[in-house]
């Protein structure tokens, strides 16, 4: 049972990220992101939490098969675990920001160089394991509609989010 326990670990971290998200995002998602300006184009309220559940279990994975062919945390490993690490504490940065603090524009930034940063990760990813980069692909997929998604939310929402009548 023993090795299975880093798999599983690895794979269940991101997901610790989504948990408090989740309660963070819960409140909002109810009462302050309905009075947002979105555009017609935008994923079902439903649909999130579905995604983020896939696409954290397989960054996750392909974070324990990195680890797995590098022999565990060696100084081969620090680069590409370093950025996953890295993307992984921006990714969590995201929703305290957006939802948290309804800050548009900083969360758009940041999710820019989340963006970036996850295809950093992939780069460093695909010498070592070709698997563990075509894990990773569908959360930068994501990652490509959720910065467009931000960046209209913030163009159409110039008053930083707040209630139209206020």
């Amino acid at each position: 049972m023993a090795g299975w326990l880093p798999m599983i670990g690895m794979t269940a971290l991101p997901h610790l990220g989504g948990l408090y998200g989740g309660f963070i995002t819960r409140k909002e998602v109810k009462i302050w992101y309905p009075t947002l300006t979105k555009p017609s184009w935008r994923p079902p309220n439903a649909a999130f939490p579905v995604v983020w559940t896939c696409l954290y279990t397989g960054m996750g994975y392909g974070s324990y098969l990195i680890w797995r062919e590098l022999g565990g945390v060696t100084e081969d490993a620090l680069a590409p675990l370093g950025l996953y690490g890295l993307q992984l504490a921006l990714n969590w940065a995201w929703t305290p920001i957006f939802f948290g603090a309804h800050k548009l524009k900083w969360a758009l930034m940041e999710i820019v160089l989340l963006t970036g940063t996850v295809g950093a990760t992939m780069w460093s990813w695909y010498p070592i394991s070709r698997t563990a980069t075509l894990l990773m692909a569908p959360y930068l997929s994501w990652l490509c509609l959720a910065t467009a998604l931000n960046y209209c939310i913030w163009r159409d929402n110039p008053d930083e989010g707040k209630k139209k009548d206020e």
